[in-house]
């Protein structure tokens, strides 16, 4: 039995088709033709849309239908998912593109305004551009859907979920783990499908020509894709690659001050009980200091380490595969990375273990070499490590601390990467100075701030630990019941 809400989208969904017709036929005759949204569509789309923002106040998470209120609303059809948002003007401005938005039923609908409401509340419009410069935005977008999506039901049926990710890719990533974990995996596993697709090109390359022409004769080179000639001011179905898009669109604000925008917005939108997953988002993000966390510095810094190549003639030149005589490239250099543990009894032992894990996490992708230095007023012990296993139980030799013996170790061994784990209270001026290396501070949580007046180096806050239960898996938990502290916790 239809209600009124279904016969409501069944009459937009005639009208938008309208639209749609009445746009080709003027791109026809005009190839700048634009789209044309009558008033009266855009009164009667919106009064759908209360609709189901009225549904959400009236849901037990009307934390989402007072987030909703507080937004803009736009009508925009060049957006390849059912609704987008960005930040314009002081607000953050919510976009349906009608076609793909119609096509929900009421739940699902719900569903993707949800979606879009915990990307602001994760800061996924500010997290994802530490990411850019090292990974594609597919692995971008999927990696922040499949977080968001954990939390939701009623999805479409295209959603990027983790039982999906891990289907397509053959993955076996786990459930509740933060955006940066599932970008790692799956940006892995599109590299792996590059490398095959670049061998097979190859192998193609040896066969005739026929197949190239076979190409050019349908305009598509896989299978039907629509080339990019195709019309992009109308979107008529979900593309994950574009889906975040608009965010690139924002106003130019500097990320300390939207988040302060995103805090006004979720204080005005807490007016009764909020889900326990949703309780620690937003704690975790009013904590947060608008910076980079050091696991994250780390990983960038890391990008800047391991940069060296030596010429091969084992592989083809990539510009120029053709030319023989140019020889390829592989990476040569070795990082070596020292890690600092200063011993005085500033940093415990499980913050410690806890980071240099995630140290060992960051830097497993890279050619490394990493060297643990525990230290007081002087080195105490010098050891390799190459996995969580190897880290020793630290000596009980625990006197004042001075950093300056450290560097003059750095500075005698090759140094690539100095990372300090340390409370910070030492000497204020260093004797030996770093020389050709970078360095960066982690202070315990115990710790305040850096003694020395001139760090030569990114100073971070070390996190406090919370003890988590990682026995957990996707079918154990209630989504209301499950405490965010190993999930997304702010990165910014």
């Amino acid at each position: 039995m239809e209600t009124f809400f279904d016969n409501q989208v069944q009459e937009l969904i005639e009208k938008t088709d309208i639209i749609f017709k009445t746009y080709l036929k003027a791109k026809r005759n005009d190839a700048q033709a634009k789209v044309t949204i009558p008033k009266s569509f855009t009164k009667e789309f919106f009064s759908l849309v209360d609709q189901v923002s009225l549904s959400l106040m009236e849901d037990k998470d009307n934390f989402y239908g007072y987030f909703l209120m507080q937004m803009s609303r736009e009508i925009r059809f060049d957006i390849s998912s059912p609704t987008a948002v960005n930040f314009k003007g002081a607000k953050y401005v919510l976009h349906f593109n009608p076609i793909i938005f119609l096509n929900l039923n009421l739940k699902q609908m719900e569903s993707t305004i949800k979606h879009e409401i915990l990307h602001i509340v994760s800061l996924h419009l500010i997290r994802a551009k530490e990411f850019q410069a090292d990974y594609s935005t597919l692995a971008i977008n999927m990696a922040m859907n499949v977080v968001v999506n954990t939390y939701l039901d009623h999805l479409p049926p295209y959603a990027v979920t983790l039982e999906w990710v891990n289907l397509k890719y053959s993955l076996k990533l786990l459930p509740f783990k933060p955006f940066e974990y599932y970008l790692e995996g799956i940006q892995t596993a599109l590299d792996l499908l590059e490398a095959d697709e670049d061998a097979a090109d190859e192998r193609d390359t040896d066969d005739s020509d026929d197949t190239d022409d076979s190409k050019d004769k349908t305009g598509t080179a896989n299978g039907g894709t629509p080339d990019r000639d195709q019309d992009e001011t109308i979107e008529t179905e979900y593309h994950p690659e574009k889906a975040h898009d608009l965010w690139e669109d924002s106003s130019d604000i500097d990320e300390k001050t939207l988040q302060k925008f995103t805090e006004k917005f979720i204080s005005h939108a807490q007016k009764g009980s909020i889900p326990n997953y949703l309780e620690s988002m937003i704690s975790s993000l009013k904590n947060s200091r608008g910076e980079l966390p050091w696991n994250l510095y780390l990983k960038k810094l890391m990008g800047t380490v391991e940069s060296h190549k030596k010429k091969t003639i084992t592989r083809r030149n990539r510009r120029q595969p053709d030319r023989l005589d140019l020889r390829g490239q592989l990476r040569s250099h070795k990082a070596n990375i020292v890690v600092a543990l200063d011993i005085s009894g500033s940093i415990s032992d499980q913050e410690f273990h806890q980071a240099i894990k995630e140290v060992l996490d960051i830097v497993k992708n890279y050619n490394h070499e990493l060297t643990i230095v525990e230290c007081d007023s002087e080195i105490r012990r010098v050891y390799n490590v190459k996995s969580a296993k190897d880290i020793n139980d630290r000596i009980n030799i625990r006197g004042g601390t001075r950093f300056t013996p450290v560097f003059e170790y750095a500075n005698h061994h090759k140094v690539n990467l100095l990372v300090y784990f340390t409370d910070g209270k030492g000497e204020d001026k260093l004797l030996t100075i770093p020389k050709g290396y970078k360095t960066l501070w982690v202070i315990s949580g115990r710790g305040d701030k850096l003694s020395l007046k001139e760090a030569y180096g990114a100073v971070k806050k070390l996190k406090n630990i919370v003890a988590n239960d990682d026995s957990l898996n996707i079918n154990d938990v209630k989504r209301d019941g499950f405490s965010m502290n190993d999930q997304e916790g702010m990165h910014v």
